[in-house]
């Protein structure tokens, strides 16, 4: 893996930040061009709106990831940045974009839907490339071992894990994980093409394709959990992601089901 591409001065580019900018700016071409489609705000209205939850998604994702580990200085550490975080505090920043913007609320949520997924997938490959968010050990011949990850796949950071290794084998060898950076990453894809497809084909109320978004994001990260090395599963088996997930389903789904049943019957078809 990949821990820098080059230096200026004393600032070390790392991959991640490389694909994280990358993440923006596709989420940012993707969420203008569905304003375009559906007719709303502008160049300028998806530019600011993409700068403001983008920073305030990473603010976000910084600020879990202490919480978590209960070191508040950790919101200062280049590592760690949690999408659960990312996404809470990226809503709360964009909701409020939205209202001092005067833009229509469900509708630029739903131009913001297939942005998500789009940023999601990208910015997963940036977690491959540093060896971040890896998967639990297996034998399938698809294993990677990550001998620069974070931290790297050896056998004693695995039984840190609680993953049970051969006693026989030492605490320095490597062990193949799970790429689910991977598995993510082509799953976000996949999402990003549902959710247009969703969008535009079964011509939903308001709202709804963003709640249809969120929830198909929300099931992939509580199946993908079963997969992620994580030392975080204070629900056993279950971590705390995989509550939140369930959280947002339900919510979402609320949403959803009401939306659609409020909306008028010629809103379904306004955008043919």
């Amino acid at each position: 893996m990949i821990t820098e591409l080059f230096s200026i001065g004393p600032i070390s580019i790392s991959p991640f930040g490389v694909m994280l900018v990358a993440a923006l700016v596709s989420a940012y071409i993707q969420l203008w061009r569905e304003m375009q489609r559906l007719g709303i705000g502008n160049e300028d209205d998806a530019s600011s709106i993409t700068v403001t939850c983008g920073l305030m998604g990473i603010l976000g994702g910084k600020i879990y990831y202490a919480i978590l580990y209960e070191d508040l200085r950790l919101i200062f550490d280049r590592s760690g940045i949690v999408w659960y975080g990312c996404f809470i505090l990226g809503l709360v920043a964009f909701l409020w974009k939205v209202r001092s913007r005067k833009l229509p609320l469900k509708r630029t949520l739903d131009a913001a839907a297939p942005a998500l997924a789009v940023g999601y997938g990208v910015g997963r490959i940036g977690c491959f490339l540093v060896g971040d968010d890896y998967g639990r050990p297996t034998d399938l011949p698809w294993g990677m071992v990550f001998k620069n990850g974070l931290p790297k796949t050896t056998a004693g950071n695995l039984r840190g894990f609680g993953y049970d290794i051969p006693s026989d084998v030492a605490d320095s060898a490597w062990v193949a994980v799970h790429p689910t950076q991977i598995y993510e990453s082509v799953l976000g894809f996949l999402i990003w093409g549902m959710i247009l497809w969703f969008g535009r084909k079964m011509m939903p109320a308001p709202g709804v394709t963003f709640m249809v978004g969120v929830i198909l994001l929300s099931i992939e990260r509580f199946g993908i959990e079963f997969l992620r090395a994580k030392d975080d599963r204070f629900f056993e088996p279950f971590t705390v992601a995989q509550v939140i997930s369930v959280v947002i389903v339900v919510v979402a789904s609320v949403f959803a089901m009401r939306w659609w049943e409020k909306a008028p019957a010629s809103s379904h078809q306004a955008l043919r």
